[in-house]
């Protein structure tokens, strides 16, 4: 059991910077099942003293590699640093056969084939956590935005969840688990959240009692370190961020950068009404767990309770007014073009629309598989 947390510091980030991390999936070439083959990846990676090699990371499953950003400062920057250890990764994979796959949820693999990433953190989840933590075949992407002083965090955080089904909505990858068709566009916001310590935050209103509630965590060892809780959005103090882990896997960077700009200029936005003395509008949990479900479940057909009063709306219609609200913030942050895009998602289709008409017009899952590593540049 940890030490019990009395205080909590947090490293302000003296501007709104962007960090981002993104997981994909390994699929064999031929069968286009999950493949466990992060330890051949990484056995590359060391024995060749790849370049980037900071920015390649394992994760709970040997089936997925994870890219991370250093510290950027436009969407841009961001999206370009991605993808230049997007390169290195494809050269890499390339040599082992297998290919990357941005999406939620893998439609048809097994999760009794999967093998653990070797590491007493992994071990320690699965021992504690057991059939539920075997089944997180999920894979999603998290956005970190600079924050300058600790007590901005948690009244940003609970707005943020104000845009929580925009959030999920977009990006929708997940309709297909086990062979079989869920219902839901985001099947993996409905099973991560089965983790002890994952799903929604707690909307607290003072630092003191995000403390107090970490130190009643260890103390009771629900959990050993603060990157263990699990959130959908949480604080990480150490960064001096507030991370937002909301989206399912995406596919290609066009979107990814769309929901990257989309989060960034929510964030700054909420900060600067804050310092401008402005009280942040908040929805009860109740409501806010109710948006949840109904984006994880119609995508970007949900209509969503907009406020505390109860009023209801179309996600896309909410979505389209608020892409218009953003456009100056966006032009100071620099990301006007990948807000822009937002609206090229849900003219497109998300990631869950182009995943079934794909599945509807060859009824094969593995030509599903083969679409969404179609679309990874």
């Amino acid at each position: 059991m940890g030490v019990p947390i009395t205080q909590i510091p947090f490293v302000g980030s003296p501007e709104p910077t962007l960090g981002v991390e993104w997981e994909l999936a390994l699929v064999d070439r031929d069968t286009r099942d999950l493949t466990n083959a992060a330890p051949d990846l990484f056995e590359l990676i060391a024995a060749r003293g790849v370049d980037r090699a900071g920015q390649i990371h394992k994760e709970l499953l040997s089936n997925t590699v994870e890219l991370v950003t250093g510290i950027c400062h436009t969407t841009g920057e961001a999206m370009a640093d991605l993808g230049a250890t997007l390169d290195v990764v494809r050269g890499l994979t390339d040599e082992i056969g297998v290919d990357l796959y941005g999406a939620g949820t893998h439609p048809f693999a097994e999760w009794s084939a999967q093998q653990l990433t070797e590491g007493p953190r992994y071990a320690e989840l699965i021992s504690r956590t057991q059939w539920w933590g075997r089944q997180m075949l999920i894979w999603g992407v998290h956005v970190h935005v600079g924050i300058s002083h600790r007590d901005k965090v948690l009244p940003i955080l609970s707005s943020l969840l104000k845009y929580y089904p925009h959030l999920l909505a977009l990006s929708a990858s997940s309709p297909m688990w086990g062979g079989h068709e869920t219902g839901y566009a985001s099947n993996r916001a409905m099973m991560f959240q089965q983790l002890p310590t994952a799903g929604l935050p707690f909307q607290f209103e003072k630092w003191a009692e995000f403390e107090a509630f970490a130190a009643d965590q260890m103390t009771t060892g629900i959990i050993d370190h603060l990157n263990e809780i699990r959130w959908d959005i949480r604080p990480s103090p150490h960064l001096g961020t507030i991370e937002v882990r909301v989206c399912d896997g995406v596919s290609n960077r066009q979107e990814l950068a769309g929901l990257v700009a989309l989060i960034h200029c929510l964030i700054v936005d909420l900060d600067r009404r804050l310092t401008a003395g402005e009280t942040l509008p908040q929805m009860a949990p109740w409501l806010v767990q109710e948006n949840k479900w109904r984006a994880a479940r119609y995508g970007i057909d949900a209509i969503i309770i907009e406020d505390s009063d109860c009023a209801e709306r179309l996600v896309t219609e909410d979505l389209a007014e608020l892409l218009v609200r953003l456009e100056p913030v966006a032009v100071s942050l620099g990301c006007s073009a990948e807000l822009a895009s937002v609206a090229d998602i849900v003219a497109r289709g998300v990631s869950y629309n182009r995943q079934h008409e794909v599945f509807a017009r060859t009824g094969s899952l593995r030509d599903v598989v083969s679409s969404v590593v179609a679309e990874l540049d």
